[in-house]
């Protein structure tokens, strides 16, 4: 919520909408999954759950107390540390605990949870009542103390990763965590199979140099910046205003476009995780990107011409493309996670894992001071997207593998092959 707040959906808030109100979520995120990155290695995931959970709640009180610019803003440096420290820990966390078979629909909620968060603000912000007793910042911080407390209950059910134990010569405590895990089988001989799969994956990093492992890394590292680096650009500030102006010059009726457009990135995040472990991460991630570089396009081909800036027969058709675009961005998105706690040696997997969610903050903060909200720059950004979202899509299929139904460690080994083109 307070990342779509500062990505143009602060229309009706009493919120004064500044530079620094608007990147100051991505710096805090910037922060949080630096800190995460450099010490998950030596400390529980249950600290950083509770720890962001509280920076969470933090957040959403100080948005229902007060109205006061210089508060808000702390609220947002507070709660984009939050998630910071939870984004790094909760990928790290899923790629390690669940099953081969289902790991894409579990990393994906990283990003399902983002999409809901957006689709909340961004209703909040266009359909709410101003006139309501309830403003829409005190809405804002309601459902992010509800979250927060909820997301934060749930710790007490979290299991430690028998990675973190082994990593510690705890073998025990590393059986304990996987017979939690999978209690619902009851099968001894698959507790045994998971232990030894993650002894071997411990074992491999164990056999090799911390320089070796960043060596070995340069070749996933860059095919998770084209990923995982493409996700700013779904979501951006020159979207949102675009997508606002189109519908007001084509006079539709704002119960409708504005809902639906937020709420088509959500239901995109949950059909692509229903797929990752079915279909395919690949599929699933090229079908996203072909369709998003088409439709980016169309939108630039639309803006080329600024009469049609005024026509309201040529922005309904930039909004309703914009819907498409965002539903298409769901596929897409919600397979970068997986991949993403997939891709790197365990050594180094925990800082470059955080180096990546830090450089997507980057990028979105680039977009702020580069892309103010103005219609002459849409033409320029939607074309230059395009490209952009065209040259990965061809990077994507050459270089991504494919790594449905793979353990962690053979996935971390398809990833160091220079291309990998089967997307099956």
């Amino acid at each position: 919520m307070d990342m779509a707040q500062g990505l143009g959906w602060n229309i009706s808030t009493d919120l004064p909408t500044t530079s620094e109100m608007q990147y100051s979520w991505f710096i805090g995120v910037i922060i949080g999954a630096f800190v995460a990155g450099l010490s998950i290695t030596h400390i529980p995931k249950w600290v950083f759950y509770i720890l962001g959970g509280l920076m969470q709640l933090i957040d959403g009180i100080i948005f229902v107390s007060t109205s006061e610019y210089t508060s808000l803003l702390a609220a947002r440096y507070v709660g984009g540390i939050g998630i910071g420290l939870l984004t790094v820990t909760f990928i790290i966390h899923n790629s390690e605990i669940t099953m081969k078979n289902s790991r894409g629909l579990w990393c994906g909620l990283e990003q399902y949870s983002l999409a809901l968060g957006i689709a909340i603000q961004v209703i909040l912000d266009t359909q709410m009542d101003t006139t309501s007793g309830v403003g829409i910042n005190c809405a804002h911080g309601i459902f992010g103390i509800v979250f927060s407390l909820v997301a934060t209950a749930f710790v007490v059910v979290s299991i430690e990763s028998p990675i973190f134990y082994l990593r510690k010569n705890n073998e025990e405590q590393a059986l304990t965590q996987l017979k939690m895990l999978y209690a619902h089988s009851g099968n001894a001989e698959i507790y045994n199979e998971a232990l030894d799969e993650a002894k071997r994956y411990v074992a491999t990093a164990a056999s090799q140099s911390t320089g070796a492992q960043l060596a070995a890394s340069v070749m996933p590292f860059i095919k998770m910046l084209f990923s995982r680096c493409l996700v700013p650009l779904t979501f951006s500030l020159p979207l949102s205003y675009s997508m606002i102006t189109s519908t007001v010059v084509a006079e539709l009726a704002l119960n409708w476009p504005i809902i639906v457009w937020g709420l088509l990135r959500w239901f995109g995040t949950f059909f692509s995780m229903a797929l990752l472990d079915t279909v395919g991460r690949k599929f699933v991630s090229l079908l996203g990107l072909l369709c998003m570089a088409g439709l980016m396009l169309g939108m630039a081909g639309i803006y080329s011409d600024a009469t049609r800036l005024i026509s309201s027969y040529y922005m309904s058709q930039v909004s309703r493309l914009s819907m498409a675009f965002q539903f298409f961005a769901g596929l897409y998105i919600s397979c970068t996670p997986t991949y993403l706690g997939e891709a790197f040696p365990l050594k180094v997997k925990y800082f470059l894992i955080g180096l990546i969610v830090c450089l997507e903050q980057v990028i979105h903060i680039i977009v702020i001071e580069t892309c103010p909200m103005n219609v002459n720059v849409f033409y320029q950004y939607f074309l230059a997207v395009g490209i952009i979202l065209v040259v990965c899509l061809i990077i994507f299929a050459v270089l991504m593998p494919e790594t449905r139904g793979l353990s962690l460690r053979q996935a971390t080994e398809r990833f160091n092959r220079v291309h990998d083109v089967m997307a099956h």
